[in-house]
Parts: structure tokens; sequence; C-alpha cells
């Protein structure tokens, strides 16, 4: 008997410090438990490996983006997100990702979704995970997206063209509220912890109460079995707190591990996602950060060095350098409002075709 096999066009890109297929909305069905049951099968999940598919077999090359046509009046097109586990039959399209967004972008005006303009295009992204509105700066020339040039991004060898992505309406992103249970400070199990919500719901934590210093390496950071096992623990309650329930099937909230600066930057981030933490860090993850940063009262006062001057460049230090969030924000403490955040970002198309799944 022979194996029918669906053939479904994709691209696949590198956006930002991540990569994946990019998937045109109108090429997979609307239902979302179809949709997972296609991505599990395009990306060889479950397994460790993700041999019988094009995952890279790490929550950073795990990632799809699917791109429409906009839903929302002020925006040109729709970004859902998707994060594939490796290990497990889940497809979680709860968060989102920053890096894989830089390149929604060029994959839009590709495909025809926006039309290209000279020097630059600006493209208005609507995300449908947390229904955040992004203008990303595409550089473009003779009607073609141009990916060479100069700018660098830790974490990614080599220059790219820039990709200016500012967000807006990001805060309160999942729960409707920047800081969702009202307080600057929830005490968990004994350990201080600021629940924030911009962009993405998160756990902000000091890096010393946990016993580490915060310089630690991703290698080191997911060879520690006893810190996750104690950052679970905390993550389950924070997230009944923060009103999102039992996450323990979920990567929300996202977690930070915060630490002085050590090189001239801001602050510095370990990102956990949840459950090892990132190469580099996540753009969603750096703006929740940022804005954690210069808030006063925050786990982050103290070890943050910022100005609290309402619009400012928080540089945020992670395992493979920095990355710098353009921030502006007005009022203070349980008041300050988030204006919008930005971060420059690189992407570049691998390549263009066909995926096969079974039929």
């Amino acid at each position: 008997m022979s194996t029918q096999l669906k053939a479904i066009p994709c691209v696949l890109m590198r956006g930002g410090t991540s990569k994946g297929p990019y998937f045109l909305a109108s090429d997979l069905p609307s239902d979302r438990d179809a949709i997972a049951k296609i991505l599990l099968a395009v990306m060889g999940s479950p397994d460790v490996q993700q041999i019988d598919g094009i995952g890279g077999a790490t929550t950073l090359t795990s990632k799809v983006a699917i791109v429409g046509a906009s839903s929302h009046p002020d925006a040109q097109v729709d970004y859902l997100f998707a994060q594939v586990s490796i290990d497990k039959a889940f497809v979680d399209f709860g968060p989102s990702c920053g890096n894989i967004l830089s390149g929604v972008g060029p994959f839009a005006i590709e495909q025809g979704l926006v039309a290209a303009e000279d020097e630059r295009t600006t493209v208005k992204i609507h995300n449908v995970n947390t229904g955040a509105l992004i203008d990303a700066v595409v550089q473009t020339e003779n009607n073609q997206v141009i990916y060479t040039g100069d700018a660098a991004i830790d974490g990614v060898p080599g220059t790219a063209a820039p990709i200016l992505c500012r967000y807006k309406n990001i805060a309160g992103s999942k729960t409707g509220a920047l800081l969702p249970t009202g307080n600057m400070i929830d005490n968990i199990d004994g350990i201080d912890t600021t629940l924030i919500d911009v962009s993405t719901p998160m756990m902000m934590l000091r890096a010393g109460d946990l016993g580490i210093s915060g310089q630690e390496s991703k290698a080191e950071i997911d060879a520690n079995t006893a810190l996750f096992s104690r950052v679970e623990s905390l993550r389950l309650e924070a997230g009944k707190r923060m009103g999102l329930g039992d996450v323990s099937n979920s990567v929300l909230p996202k977690v930070s591990l915060l630490s002085a600066p050590q090189s001239g930057g801001s602050i510095t981030s370990r990102y956990l996602t949840p459950h090892n933490c990132h190469a580099a860090h996540a753009v969603t993850g750096g703006l929740c950060v940022a804005s954690c940063s210069v808030l006063k009262g925050s786990v982050a006062d103290g070890l943050a060095e910022v100005l609290y001057s309402g619009d400012e460049n928080v540089t945020i230090e992670h395992p493979s350098g920095r990355f710098v969030v353009e921030l502006s924000t007005s009022d203070q403490a349980a008041k300050m409002q988030v204006n919008y955040g930005g971060v420059i970002r690189t992407a570049r198309k691998l390549f263009r075709g066909e995926v096969y799944i079974p039929a």
C-alpha cells in the first residue's frame, strides 16, 4: 500500500535568533486542532530529534509563523505564532515570538500581501496570539526585500539588513493588566517575584534569591535540575495568581532570572522558555524585562542601571551577548504605562518550496 503525501507551500526563514517555516493562512485549515496536527507532522514531533520532520530539535528551531490578510482594521496582515513541542504531541498557540515575527514583514511582502515601497516598507502586523500591533520596517529596493546589510544581532553570525520592529498595545497582552495581581511584589513560597505582562506574561525573579549569580552560561543553567524544579513550582503558582489557570502544560508565564549588568548594559537576564535557558533572549521577553527594569519597586529595582526617564534604550545582557530595547513609558510604579517598545532584528530566507506530510 502506498502512502499518499500532502504538499503544503512554505518558506523556511531565520527570524532573529529563531528559525522555522512560514505558511500562508490560506494554505492551512482555520481550525486550530487541525493546524496543530499538521504542524506536528511538519516538524516531526513528538521526537527529541524531530528526525521525521523539518524541526531543528531545539525550542528555538521548532517554531512556526502563519500569516494572512489582517482581520484588524489597523493592520495589513495577521500573524499567528505556534510553538511546537519537541517531545510531546502539543502545539502552543498561547505565546508569541518576536524573533519569528521579524521575518513576517519580508514574508508578507514576497507573498504579495503587502506592496513593497522604495528604500523601506512598513508592514503593519496584528499579532493574533496577543492582540498587539507591530510596525515592522523592512529594507526594500526595486520592489524587492533586501536581506543583506550591516546590522548584527548577538546570537546570529554575520550581518544582515536591519528590521525595526516597534510593538504597540503590549501591556496586559494576555491578562489585561501590566501587573495582573495588582501587586508590585508577590511573595511565593518565600521568594519575591514581580508578575508582569508586557508583550508576554512573565515571572521575574532575582537570580541571587535562588542561589545563583545570574551570570551562568546556558549550559550551566540547563544542567541545574534543582533550579528548574524550584522555578517550576513557583511558576505554577504564578500562573494561577496571574489568572492563567493551570499552566503545567503551557509555556506561559515565561521566567527571567535577573541580576545586575556586568558589561555596561542595563540589566542581565537569563530567560527560561520555561524548561531550559534561551541561548540568547526572546524579543517579547526582552520587552517585558525592559519594562520591569524601569518599573520602580519591582524585583529589578536595585539591579537595573536605568534612568527612569520615560524614553530610553534598555540594554539587556544575555548568554550570547546583548540586545537593546527602545522603550517609551509614562508615569511610574503601579500607574506606569508602556507606550511602545522597539527592537532591531534581522531575518534571512533559507528556502522556499513545499513540505510533505501524510495526507
